[in-house]
């Protein structure tokens, strides 16, 4: 069985203030307590509130004004989808330590509909990377992300574990735009497994296809959000 991460104190005092900025119960403007009044609310050390201050401070949720104090600031921007998003600072944005974890990384065959959208024939491989993207512990993107072989050409897959758009990059096929294809669904067993959900969960399920200045597919990406992690937009031009 899997073991859940328990929060440290420091994520159960950040969670508790946005939670209570969220629900309005802290509205913009308002000043914080000192750290010792803090302190004691939440039965922890004033460095305890201070970190989780300033991971708040950090995403933009609170400001510090100086001899003042700290105050509730306006909500931070929404993520507009008409760019490529970095879900690091997303993750960060939203009050949250980032961390990912590569689950696995597979050189095979494409699957038909993998091979019609990377334009690539049966007989070519992709690599597949599988990775959990986490906030504070807790799991919010599941993604499986497939690049053909070629496109990466003599780059060191032991790079795979990095950001890999520039991995992309450094392959020599920077991604100038992408196709994303949005979708609400439920998990399925074994995505509930993986995000520690419950089956039947919602969550955001985007299919993107990433291409480079040429115009060539470079990567296509399956990414499962939960649903309440972040709040995603679409900017849309009139005709």
């Amino acid at each position: 069985m899997r073991r859940v991460r328990q929060p440290s104190l420091v994520e159960q005092v950040r969670t508790s203030l946005l939670e209570d900025i969220r629900s309005g119960r802290l509205a913009v403007g308002d000043k914080l307590p000192n750290e010792y009044e803090l302190a004691d609310q939440f039965a922890v050390s004033r460095a305890t509130v201070r970190e989780s201050i300033q991971g708040l401070l950090e995403a933009g949720h609170l400001t510090r004004q100086r001899g003042n104090g700290t105050f509730v600031a306006p909500a931070p921007s929404r993520h507009a989808l008409d760019t490529t998003v970095s879900y690091t600072a997303m993750i960060r944005e939203a009050g949250h330590e980032p961390s990912e974890t590569v689950l696995r990384t597979l050189f095979r065959a494409p699957t038909p509909t993998e091979a019609d959208r990377l334009g690539l024939t049966l007989d070519e491989r992709v690599v597949e990377v599988e990775r959990i993207r986490f906030g504070d512990g807790r799991p919010l993107i599941y993604s499986r992300d497939r690049i053909p072989e070629t496109v990466l050409g003599t780059t060191d897959t032991d790079l795979l574990g990095n950001s890999l758009y520039v991995v992309l990059e450094w392959a020599g096929h920077k991604v100038t735009r992408a196709t994303a294809h949005l979708k609400p669904i439920t998990a399925n067993a074994k995505i509930a497994r993986l995000l520690q959900i419950r089956p039947r969960t919602p969550l955001l399920h985007i299919l993107q296809t990433d291409h480079d200045a040429d115009g060539r597919p470079v990567m296509l990406s399956d990414e499962w959000h939960v649903a309440d992690a972040f709040d995603l937009i679409v900017n849309r031009r009139a005709p």
